[in-house]
């Protein structure tokens, strides 16, 4: 029973009992019954006044408590005058207040952190309770290469294969450095925050390509820099006794026989070869800035296969261009992205077996250049070596022809990736 029925039912029988003894008054002295009338009067203004003092106010607090219920904090009352009730309503203000201003910082608080998670730098994925994905940034779909709407409500486990198989493996608070498709390192991390009292997961995934590229190269380029001016020092002193005693005629006079001349003959040229040898490495080092020009995908393509149309013949290996009806422009430098395409076309028909099929394909939407070879492929091993510095499969490789082909296109900020899709289908894709 709610405490203004008590109240009322309270009054009602106490005054009925007063009414009835009155009536037994009014038998007996008149002047009795009517100040009992009046008394009952009087009582009753005073008990409503008492109601509209101590009920209403509690009323309108509870009209209060259902719009703290309906999440609005707008709602304040005025002081009615009287102390005990204004006590309560002055509490009930400043709670009003508090919860006011404490609801604004959260909003405010959880505004910007959805901000700071869309636009990120390093892509984040949420998990609801269920290992389901609950939110995911910009910059995560750009990583997966998927649509957001794709993936909300579903289990990581629909994420992209490369991806998952990594995400498997990392627990909460670990994190992984793995590279995908041979070109691109990231950092994969995994951890947690408690959301009511459970623990919700979420992922990090970092690209540190930019970081790997400049720490290997200040690491490379100071290596090589110290072979080539050790090897120069040494090559040039030698080389110049050499060719003086191959010019000295006296030295030569007596001699029946050329064995000693030729003997240093052939040091003389592999000294030349070994010049040449630290000369590709220093190219590494000291690659320019693109000259870039607008070139036409089509005619670059063309003019790679016609330079490797002999190399490729020794192997009886066919070199085939899917071309485009139209033009495909893109900026570049010309010279490098040549002597890129020509590494890849090289490293191709080193791995195709003899009468195998190189295929350079021109696509207009999107600006892309794919070269496929049906070669034995590339292994998980070998796929997270890939672009390494002085990393070759090859007996007698130097490991610089992919790296080489890494700077150029990092320079030129184009996306690349090299991978097995198929079995005999390995392809080296260009994003222009």
């Amino acid at each position: 029973m709610k405490l203004r029925t008590k109240y009322i039912l309270f009054v009602v029988i106490l005054h009925l009992i007063v009414l009835v003894l009155s009536y037994y008054i009014l038998e007996k002295n008149l002047v009795f019954f009517i100040i009992s009338e009046v008394f009952v009067i009087i009582s009753l203004i005073i008990a409503w006044n008492l109601y509209r003092q101590l009920i209403q106010p509690l009323k309108s607090l509870m009209q209060g408590i259902e719009a703290i219920r309906d999440r609005d904090f707008n709602v304040k009352f005025v002081p009615t005058g009287k102390r005990e009730v204004d006590q309560l309503i002055g509490v009930y203000n400043e709670m009003i207040d508090h919860l006011r201003t404490e609801r604004t910082i959260q909003e405010q608080q959880h505004f910007f952190l959805e901000k700071l998670i869309y636009t990120s730098p390093t892509g984040i994925i949420i998990l609801d309770y269920d290992n389901n994905i609950h939110q995911i940034n910009p910059k995560a779909c750009a990583i997966l290469n998927v649509n957001e709407k794709e993936l909300l409500k579903l289990s990581v486990e629909y994420l992209p294969d490369d991806f998952l198989k990594h995400i498997k493996t990392v627990k909460p608070g670990d994190s992984k450095i793995f590279k995908l498709n041979g070109a691109t390192t990231y950092r994969l991390q995994r951890s947690h925050f408690i959301d009511r009292g459970f623990a919700r997961d979420f992922i990090m995934i970092e690209e540190l390509t930019a970081e790997i590229l400049a720490a290997e190269k200040n690491v490379y380029g100071k290596v090589i820099r110290m072979m080539a001016h050790e090897v120069n020092n040494t090559i040039g002193p030698v080389n110049s006794i050499i060719q003086s005693a191959l010019k000295t005629d006296k030295l030569w006079e007596g001699h029946h026989s050329d064995d000693l001349k030729d003997a240093l003959g052939v040091g003389l040229d592999r000294n030349q070869n070994l010049n040449l040898f630290i000369r590709n490495f220093a190219d590494l080092v000291k690659l320019p800035v693109p000259n870039r020009k607008l070139i036409d995908l089509n005619k670059l393509a063309a003019s790679v296969v016609t330079l490797m149309e002999i190399r490729a013949s020794e192997k009886n290996i066919k070199l085939v261009t899917q071309l485009n009806a139209l033009p495909v422009n893109v900026s570049a430098d010309e010279q490098q992205m040549e002597q890129a395409l020509i590494n890849i076309v090289k490293n191709a028909i080193e791995a195709s077996d003899e009468s195998g099929e190189i295929k350079l394909s021109v696509r207009l939407a999107p600006r892309q250049l794919i070269i496929t070879d049906n070669g034995k492929g590339i292994s998980a091993e070998q796929s997270e070596q890939l672009f390494t510095p002085f990393f070759t499969t090859k007996k007698d490789g130097q490991g610089i022809g992919l790296t080489l082909v890494r700077e150029i296109l990092v320079n030129h900020a184009f996306e690349f990736s090299l991978k097995t899709v198929a079995p005999q289908q390995t392809e080296f894709t260009i994003n222009f």
